[in-house]
């Protein structure tokens, strides 16, 4: 699972912010390219754009929700995780809260403590209008 080049996991971005080890932050986090956490974030983290990619090693710890497009977690996060493409839970991943997901990779010894939903691609809210589906009928 995570032995594979980085380019084939998910999407890449020139842009890579890194939270060092040690590093605290309090408040919520937005931010696009990619993120790599070893430290803390004590609020939300919330992924901008289609290709925003999350990192969480086996050091690093959220205390709030997770809502990006692409995630490899392998560290400790308490809260509610939502993730709209593509997630791979490491071996040492443990997540104390709810998770949705588009698609999912788990590795042995992973561990979600709470509720775990697929969530579909989203079919179209609004019916045709009748005058649109009888257009292309001929009487």
């Amino acid at each position: 699972m995570l032995n594979r080049k980085r380019n084939e996991r998910s999407p890449t971005s020139q842009d890579t912010s890194l939270i060092a080890h040690g590093t605290v932050i309090r408040g919520d986090l937005r931010f696009s390219g990619a993120l790599h956490l070893d430290g803390r974030i004590e609020g939300a983290v919330l992924g901008e754009g289609d290709d925003a990619v999350f990192t969480l090693s086996e050091h690093g710890h959220v205390q709030g929700e997770i809502r990006v497009p692409h995630a490899v977690i392998n560290g400790h996060v308490t809260g509610d995780v939502y993730v709209s493409a593509r997630l791979e839970l490491a071996a040492q991943a443990r997540i104390d809260g709810d998770l949705r997901y588009h698609t999912m990779e788990m590795a042995a010894g992973a561990q979600v403590n709470g509720r775990i939903a697929r969530q579909a691609d989203e079919a179209p809210r609004e019916l045709p209008s009748p005058s649109a589906l009888n257009e292309g009928v001929t009487a």
